[in-house]
């Protein structure tokens, strides 16, 4: 048996599996929409009109396999629970111990037919090629949405990098599949996109491990990009682990690298960001970020892991009569602030199409008027999820919305509850109407120590997104998810919020870390 360390420090043991590599379908081809299905909503696994949850447990015991992982699906409109995972008939693998399917999870449809297509990664599954065990070397699956749902009877693609894409090959420790970012581009074209962070990069005949990359698929067009392409910014380095993180819009998306050295200091981390717009069959970069550039607060140090968790959504400048720009979220966990150390932090940045950019805001737990102070410890910005409410409009104060997780917050009586911290990051003032949100105050249920709250975030425009996997309280032992609307946050109630946990709705009283979102 092998012990391997999670990128995120958890270590687990993994046995071998073998999966060969499979064919390549063309993920964006553009077929006509289905009669049963009706296009136009996010998440709607069997095209009703009607928006689906996605619950990742990759934790999960699949067939007596610990940690092999699974993904529910809770269909809107009480159309029933359907599980995934590699036990899924149509599956090309077995669920073994550490394959962890569900570490990441995107939704886009990859196929024209109006119903979303659901897109899991098992960073860490074995795949032998060649005769050789590659550890580690990762994979993704593509589950088909269908007008009856989603799961057993959906079509099923699994590919490892090698089999998505030819030209590149597979290898141990790439985490093929530890990020992933789907959407539709701003011209119709859906696009996936596969972080790589674990793989080694060869410049001028040197190797450098963990260096990093992205598999990007747009339409028939499939790139493998690192630092050592044409125009990204960064220079290819050890352990920079470009594809670590991914955010993106219909017009942007961002790569974190958390690895990425700024002068001396290892580990300070990076952001690139490109658009969409296919130049020498690749996506434009636009520009690179870190906390050397102009403009943005703070000094590059070693282990700030700026760029560890990001996040993107659009923004219609008030001379637009659409969102041309964007707004990215970037968490660095890491941040020292004064002595405390890894108290944390997050940047806000506004990026035009011109790759021009500007700070809107940034804030530590020690800036002037917040909810709360900094504390050694409180790993703010080890999660952000951003959100425009309303992108039909010009984009203000009102309509934007920022989530930030500190997962090692205390609170008066409770070590390591977490909390997610709420901003309205254009507000002048940032500090003006920012929330925190616990268990038992603004959450439902009761703090609980080491319940690292704030661990698993995501954002839409009508609700936040907050999973809690790793729940010490008794009645959410296996694991919670609440969906929060911003409407109550604003009123500070928790009231609409729904609670998905094992045992209840529908869904099996099973799990180990249900909730988990990266």
């Amino acid at each position: 048996m092998r012990t391997r360390t999670h990128l995120a420090g958890r270590v687990v043991a993994l046995v071998g599996l073998s999966l060969a590599a499979m064919g390549v379908m063309t993920l964006g081809s553009q077929q006509a929409t289905a009669a049963t299905c009706t296009a136009g909503t996010t998440n709607d696994f069997n095209g009703d009109g009607v928006a689906d949850t996605v619950i990742a447990d990759p934790d999960a015991t699949v067939n007596g396999a610990k940690q092999a992982g699974l993904v529910r699906v809770v269909l809107g409109g009480g159309k029933g629970v359907s599980e995934i995972s590699q036990a899924t008939t149509g599956m090309s693998a077995t669920p073994e111990t550490g394959d962890s399917f569900g570490v990441s999870v995107a939704a886009y449809d990859a196929d024209g037919d109006g119903c979303s297509d659901l897109v899991v990664g098992a960073p860490y599954e074995d795949v032998v090629q060649d005769g050789v065990n590659a550890v580690n070397a990762g994979a993704i699956y593509i589950i088909h949405g269908t007008p009856t749902g989603i799961g057993a009877g959906s079509q099923i693609q699994g590919y490892t990098q090698k089999g998505l894409d030819s030209t590149t090959a597979v290898e141990t420790s790439d985490w093929f599949g530890f990020s992933l970012q789907a959407g539709t581009t701003a011209t119709g074209a859906p696009y996936l996109i596969v972080g790589v962070p674990g793989e080694n990069v060869t410049v001028d005949g040197k190797t450098y491990s963990d260096a990093g990359c992205i598999e990007y698929i747009q339409g028939s067009t499939k790139k493998p990009l690192s630092e050592n392409d044409p125009g990204i910014p960064g220079v290819v380095e050890a352990n920079d682990r470009f594809g670590y993180s991914l955010a993106g819009t219909n017009r942007y998306f961002a790569v974190g690298s958390l690895g990425e050295a700024v002068g001396d200091e290892k580990f300070a981390g990076g952001v690139a960001v490109f658009n969409h717009t296919l130049s020498d069959g690749m996506p434009k970069p636009l520009l690179g970020l870190d906390q050397n550039s102009t403009g943005i607060a703070g000094t590059p140090e070693a282990g700030d892991g700026f760029g560890t968790s990001i996040s993107m959504t659009g923004y219609r400048p008030n001379d637009q009569t659409y969102n041309s720009d964007v707004l990215l979220a970037i968490g660095m966990p890491g941040e020292d602030v004064g002595t405390l150390a890894d108290a944390g932090g997050v940047a806000v940045v506004r990026v035009q199409p011109s790759g021009a950019y500007t700070q809107v805001t940034a804030m530590d737990g020690s800036t002037m008027d917040l909810e709360g102070d900094a504390v050694a410890g409180d790993f703010m910005g080890q999660r952000v999820a951003i959100t425009n409410t309303d992108t039909s409009v010009v984009t203000t104060s009102a309509t934007v919305r920022l989530a930030v997780g500190e997962p090692g917050k205390d609170t008066a009586s409770v070590k390591d509850a977490g909390a997610v911290h709420i901003f309205r990051p254009l507000d002048t003032s940032i500090g003006a109407a920012d929330q925190e949100l616990t268990r038992g105050s603004g959450l439902p249920g009761a703090a609980t120590a080491r319940d690292y709250t704030g661990m698993a975030l995501a954002a839409g425009p009508t609700d936040l997104y907050v999973g809690v996997p790793y729940s010490k309280a008794s009645a959410t032992s296996k694991g919670v998810l609440y969906v929060v609307p911003w409407t109550n946050i604003d009123s500070n109630t928790s009231t609409g919020t729904t609670t998905y946990q094992p045992g209840s709705g529908g869904l099996p009283n099973e799990g180990a870390a249900f909730g988990a979102m990266r």
